[in-house]
């Protein structure tokens, strides 16, 4: 394991609609953390009784022990569903990364000045590549760069391990990803 030289924690909610790839975003970031950080936590939370409920994860990823695998606010939200915008701004910390989907945003604004909002085209990018499923991993890739949470070789070594057997789907996903890494990278 190598440790990690930068933050010695990240926080993260990922929320949004069941089947939008939710769980699997937070999850693929957990898994891959555990190669930088000395703990990690994976916390999903969904409606088990509707499909297309609300969804979401917690991750935490931390140098140091974690006491609590449940955040009420996080250091980044990353939002795959943009109606749920007032919801989830009340869930960032002060100066915190709202990172939310384009598609659907329309007029609606973050209210907290101080919050860093990063609008990332996760359905757009992933429509023109091909399948708008791969959507979560452009969002993801946005958020990585954003925040230097983790670097992107360990989450591309996680999607190789998944998705290896699939090569097409290792392709998409692949490319999903890293053009969220440049959506990130242009933010200011």
């Amino acid at each position: 394991m190598m440790e990690r030289q930068g933050s010695p924690r990240a926080e993260a909610i990922f929320a949004g609609l069941g089947g939008q790839g939710v769980l699997l975003a937070g999850l693929l970031l957990a898994e891959s953390a555990v190669s930088e950080y000395v703990n990690v936590v994976w916390t999903p939370s969904y409606a088990t009784r509707v499909r297309g409920g609300p969804c979401e994860c917690t991750v935490i990823l931390s140098q140091e022990e974690i006491c609590s695998p449940l955040l009420s606010r996080a250091q980044a939200v990353v939002l795959m569903q943009p109606l749920q915008l007032a919801s989830f701004e009340g869930r960032l910390r002060p100066h915190g990364l709202l990172v939310v989907e384009a598609a659907g945003l329309g007029d609606r604004r973050v209210t907290r000045p101080e919050v860093r909002l990063l609008v990332v085209p996760g359905q757009e990018v992933a429509l023109k590549l091909g399948d708008r499923m791969a959507a979560n991993l452009v969002l993801l890739g946005a958020y990585v760069a954003a925040t230097g949470a983790l670097s992107p070789g360990p989450i591309e070594e996680e999607l190789a391990r998944r998705f290896g057997h699939k090569p097409e789907v290792l392709a998409l996903n692949r490319e999903a990803f890293r053009r969220g890494l440049e959506v990130g990278r242009a933010s200011p």
